[in-house]
C-alpha cells in the first residue's frame, strides 16, 4: 500500500527565484545574515563565475564560527578543487560528497541513486528548495559559455516546511558520517551518528508575524518509503485537472502512467502544455525523450521546446493554483533512482506567476512542435531514439529497475 501524500500546510512566505541571478543574491544574503548553521545539499557545486560567490558566502560563515555543512553529490561533483578544498577546511566549512563513482562508474549496481536535490536551510528559519545547482546561469561544465541564461527556478520559503527540510538533511549528513565510520572499521561510532541522524529533533522557529498564508507541503523521494511520492503528486493533480495543466521539464521521458495521464486529460477536454529541452545536451536524454512524443501530439498535447539556451526547470501550474517547484525531472533518473525535493503549493497568486514566466518562455522563447512535420523526421534521428531508449532500458536493468 503506497504511503499518502504528505498533507499541504498554511503559514508559508514563498519568493519564486528564477535561475541563479536571483537565487545567488537570495542565498548569499541568508547565508551573511546566518546566527548559528547553514546547511546545503546540492547535486553541482561549481565555482566559476557567480558559483564562487556563494563559495565565498560559505566561507565567510564558517569564519565566523557558524556551522556550515555542505553536501554535494559524488558524480555532479566529483571533487572540490584544491584551492577551494584549502579554503573551506580553513574557515571549518564541513564538507562532504555523496556517494562517489568507483571504477565502473554508473555501470555499477546502485551508481544511479544520485542526491539530486538541491537544498539549504538558514537557522532552522530560511530555507531554498529547487532546480538550481551552485552552477552559473551563463556557465555549462559541459558546453562552455552560454550566450543565454540556463531557464531554471528556486523557491525561497518560510513556515513549517523549512524544519521537514532541516531534519532530511541533518539526517543525510549523518549517514554520509556513519558511512565514512563503517569504512574506518569505527562500527560503535557509526552506530551512534546514525542513531543521532534518527532522533534529531526539529528545531523551534518562533513564528513569524506576516500576512502571507500559503499552503505548502515539501515532497522527499527517497529509494526506501517515499520511492513514487513525487511521481504520485504529478498523477493526482493530473486527473484532477479540469482547465489547464502546464509542465516545464528538462529531461522528460515520462513512463507509461504519466504518458496515458496526460493523453487522458488532453482527450477530456483539458488544455495541456509541456515546454521541454530544445537543445542538444545529452544524447540519451534528449533522444530517448523524442518516442513519446507522437502518442501525446495525437491526443492534443502540445508541445513547445525552449530555444534561447537549456532548459533546467523542474516545475509545473495545474488549474492555475496547483504548483510544484524542484529538482525532480520526469524521467526515470529522478522518478525511480535519484533523491529529490519538490515543493508543491496550493494557492493562485504563485501559481499565476508561475504560468505568466511559463507562458511567456512557451510563447515568445520557445519553438512550437509541428505535429506532421514531428511525423515526418529522418531515419537517422529515429535511429538514434531508438539506440537511446535501448541504452535507457539497459541502463535501468543493471539498476534493477524497470520504467518505460
Amino acid at each position: 500500500m503506497p504511503h499518502a501524500l504528505p498533507p499541504l500546510r498554511a503559514g508559508h512566505d514563498l519568493q519564486l527565484l528564477e535561475g541563479s541571478r536571483a537565487f545567488f543574491p537570495a542565498l548569499v544574503a541568508a547565508i551573511d545574515g546566518a546566527r548559528s548553521e547553514v546547511l546545503l545539499e546540492t547535486y553541482i557545486f561549481d565555482f566559476t563565475g557567480t558559483g564562487a560567490d556563494v563559495a565565498y558566502a560559505l566561507e565567510r560563515a564558517g569564519r565566523r564560527g557558524i556551522a556550515v555543512r555542505v553536501v554535494m553529490d559524488g558524480f555532479g561533483t566529483p571533487e572540490l578543487p584544491p584551492f577551494w578544498q584549502m579554503r573551506f577546511d580553513e574557515a571549518r566549512v564541513h564538507w562532504a560528497l555523496y556517494s562517489r563513482t568507483g571504477a565502473f562508474g554508473l555501470l555499477w549496481p546502485g551508481q544511479w541513486r544520485r542526491l539530486h536535490r538541491k537544498l539549504c536551510v538558514i537557522d532552522g528559519a530560511i530555507g531554498f528548495c529547487g532546480g538550481i545547482n551552485i552552477l552559473d546561469d551563463f556557465h555549462d561544465p559541459n558546453h562552455g559559455t552560454l550566450a543565454s541564461p540556463r531557464l531554471d527556478f528556486s523557491l525561497r520559503v518560510e513556515g513549517p516546511l523549512v524544519n521537514e527540510m532541516r531534519r532530511t538533511m541533518v539526517r543525510q549528513w549523518s549517514r554520509i558520517e556513519a558511512v565514512d565510520q563503517l569504512r574506518r572499521a569505527r562500527l560503535a561510532s557509526a552506530y551512534d551518528l546514525w542513531r543521532a541522524g534518527r532522533l534529531q529533533p526539529a528545531r523551534s522557529v518562533a513564528p513569524r508575524q506576516t500576512d502571507v498564508n500559503v499552503r505548502a507541503a515539501l515532497l522527499l523521494r527517497d529509494n526506501l518509503r517515499n520511492r513514487a511520492v513525487i511521481e504520485r503528486a504529478y498523477l493526482r493533480a493530473i486527473g484532477r485537472a479540469r482547465e489547464e495543466i502546464i509542465i516545464a521539464n528538462a529531461y522528460f521521458v515520462p513512463g507509461g502512467r504519466m504518458r496515458r495521464a496526460l493523453a487522458n486529460a488532453a482527450r477530456r477536454g483539458v488544455r495541456v502544455s509541456l515546454l521541454l529541452q530544445g537543445r542538444y545536451e545529452y544524447f540519451m536524454q534528449y533522444y530517448a525523450a523524442r518516442p513519446v512524443f507522437s502518442a501525446l501530439l495525437r491526443a492534443g498535447v502540445t508541445i513547445h521546446e525552449y530555444a534561447p539556451s537549456f532548459l533546467h526547470a523542474k516545475v509545473a501550474v495545474i488549474d492555475g493554483r496547483w504548483a510544484t517547484v524542484g529538482s525532480s525531472n520526469l524521467d526515470p533518473l529522478s522518478l525511480l533512482l535519484a533523491r529529490e525535493a519538490n515543493v508543491v503549493v496550493d494557492d493562485p497568486g504563485f501559481a499565476r506567476r508561475l504560468r505568466e514566466r511559463l507562458l511567456h518562455a512557451m510563447l515568445q522563447e520557445g519553438r512550437p512542435m509541428d505535429p506532421a512535420a514531428f511525423e515526418k523526421r529522418p531515419p537517422l534521428q529515429r535511429a538514434k531514439e531508438r539506440l537511446a531508449l535501448i541504452l535507457m532500458r539497459i541502463l535501468l536493468v543493471i539498476q534493477g529497475k524497470k520504467y518505460l
